[in-house]
């Protein structure tokens, strides 16, 4: 019996309904192969983009290992590049595509592209400007001419596929074959990828289940137009677009179990936020510092977030096998042992942490771990060199200063002379291990000053946490600036200036 496809489909959803904010949620499905349809779009041989022609030539081996992946386990494979399909008249994979039966369900508008969903994503507009085309070369190539005369022959083409360009074929194929799942790779992601015939719109309106990999694909944008970012960052905003208005994504480490495809270019460091907590709306504060950091510092974010009906799980950990930095904001959480594998593997690693709130506390419920569950009681202690000893009072106000010969520290440059008021409740750490520095007091009236921002070394792992993450707290421009250093300071980079009109379009 062959075996389903264990995916993990995310798909962006508003935190509530008209506040413009999303967050992401994976959910895990499971398909049969032999209802499922991988398409591959466009994957040309040449592009009239010559920056295009290599991010396809480079993608290619790797989409070729997924394709054959998918194959193996029995999905139906679709080889869609358009304008080019006489190129094979004679080859089965082709005539299979035509002698496919007239489906009886043959949509009425599946024959042409789609330019939008409905009406929401219309409104919102892609997050890209490419009306110059979104060639990223310079000087940029020139268009037309269209210089592609077929598929790239890094991807295989096996008889019992089948080659197809109209979205008719495609639809009579699924018809044939009971597919009811279509799996898009290809490119490009704001142009074919979406609006072809056999793309995700139509086929995300007229039925199936359908998703984009998000890995194996590339989008048409040049930096020097809005909102000026990097090509690879347009790319993501993309993607993010889809998984809010269009369809769910997967990455190709669904079916290869393998960290996902990264282009040799792309150079960015990449956070991964892993967020599960009930109290200080972490879900919120922190994908909007995220977008900074994406749209201002040119970093590749990915934020995981707590499963709503269980806080204790957090889908897609596998993403801090390939990540640079890891910022945690947990509260009393027993993951299951092989997510709190994947943190400890990742400091193992010597990789940069950095830790707020009640991640002091992230993963540690008394003792009283669900079966399959584990706790990291010693977490604090152990990786961050503190002692949570609980909390003053809500209402009193702390005021953060500079922590005694802390001032020339990197990560407090610029902090106000002055210091700055916490909106949270003050937290008890003393004593601090000896392995950690504090560079932030606080103070309440009546109590003796805590560490309220503290470096720790765990191992070889750079280590920052503060006690600081009040959702007040991040409407303090001056604790915003403080947590980009440290994460910088954490990544052993320095912390740049935004450069000026980065980030200034709303995507």
């Amino acid at each position: 019996m062959t075996e389903d496809l264990a995916l993990q489909v995310r798909k962006q959803v508003e935190t509530s309904e008209g506040s413009g904010e999303f967050r992401p949620v994976i959910a895990e499905e499971r398909w049969k192969p032999s209802e499922t349809a991988v398409i591959i779009c466009d994957m040309w041989n040449e592009h009239w983009c010559k920056g295009a022609t290599r991010r396809v030539a480079e993608m290619a081996p790797r989409m070729n290992q997924f394709v054959g992946a998918a194959r193996e386990k029995g999905a139906l494979i679709v080889h869609a590049p358009s304008g080019t399909v006489d190129y094979y008249k004679d080859h089965p994979a082709r005539k299979r595509a035509q002698n496919a039966p007239k489906a009886a369900d043959l949509p009425e508008g599946i024959a042409g592209g789609c330019g939008w969903i409905n009406e929401k994503e219309e409104k919102a507009g892609l997050p890209v400007d490419a009306s110059d085309g979104g060639c990223d070369c310079e000087p940029q190539c020139k268009h037309p001419p269209y210089p592609w005369t077929q598929q790239i022959d890094a991807l295989d083409i096996r008889d019992e596929d089948a080659i197809a360009d109209s979205g008719v074929e495609a639809w009579n194929l699924f018809a044939q074959r009971g597919v009811k799942n279509v799996i898009l790779v290809g490119v490009h992601t704001n142009m074919c990828v979406v609006g072809r015939p056999f793309g995700l719109r139509n086929m995300a309106r007229f039925g199936k289940n359908v998703v984009l990999v998000r890995d194996l694909t590339d989008t048409m944008y040049n930096p020097r137009k809005a909102p000026f970012v990097s090509h690879f960052t347009g790319t993501d905003l993309v993607v993010e677009h889809i998984e809010r208005y269009i369809c769910p994504t997967i990455a190709s480490t669904a079916v290869l179990g393998r960290t996902p495809f990264r282009f040799p270019n792309d150079a960015r460091p990449r956070v991964v936020f892993v967020i599960s907590e009930d109290e200080y709306r972490a879900a919120e504060t922190l994908p909007r510092l995220a977008r900074d950091l994406e749209l201002k510092y040119g970093l590749a974010c990915e934020a995981l977030h707590g499963n709503p009906k269980d806080g204790n799980d957090v889908p897609g950990m596998e993403a801090l096998a390939d990540a640079d930095l890891a910022v945690l904001f947990l509260r009393r959480r027993a993951f299951p042992a092989d997510q709190l594998r994947r943190i400890r593997d990742y400091l193992n690693r010597g990789k940069p942490l950095v830790a707020l709130r009640t991640t002091s506390h992230g993963f540690d419920v008394g003792g009283r771990a669900p079966e399959g569950r584990e706790e990291w009681r010693s977490f604090d202690s152990e990786a961050l060199g503190g002692h949570y000893g609980g909390h003053y009072g809500g209402s009193l106000v702390a005021q953060v200063s500079l922590a005694p010969g802390a001032a020339d520290h990197p990560i407090l440059k610029g902090f106000p002379a002055g210091g700055i008021k916490s909106g949270g409740s003050l937290y008890r750490s003393n004593p601090l291990t000896p392995t950690a520095q504090a560079l932030l007091m606080g103070t309440v009236k009546g109590h003796p000053s805590e560490p309220v921002l503290w470096t720790n070394a765990y191992k070889t792992s750079r280590v920052v946490y503060t006690s600081l993450g009040h959702p007040n707290d991040f409407e303090n421009e001056a604790f915003r600036a403080l947590l980009i250093r440290a994460l910088f300071w954490a990544m052993d980079r320095p912390a740049p200036e935004a450069p000026e009109g980065a980030g200034d379009a709303n995507p």
